[in-house]
């Protein structure tokens, strides 16, 4: 029996220009850099709380 790992798929749908700088570093943590750009990470509480943190800019898909 393998074990799956969960996993989320995030998508960046406002720029960060003009907010504040950890949330900026926090977009960049996430893996995304342009508006419109997907990344599938881990579904970890760490990467919960990230995506909570800078939930005005991020859409999850």
């Amino acid at each position: 029996m393998t074990q799956q790992t969960k996993t989320v798929k995030v998508q960046l749908v406002r720029s960060p220009i003009g907010c504040k700088e950890d949330h900026r570093a926090t977009v960049r943590g996430l893996g995304l850099r342009k508006v419109n750009s997907v990344r599938e990470l881990q579904d970890t509480p760490a990467v919960r709380g990230m995506i909570n943190k800078i939930d005005y800019l991020v859409r999850i898909v």
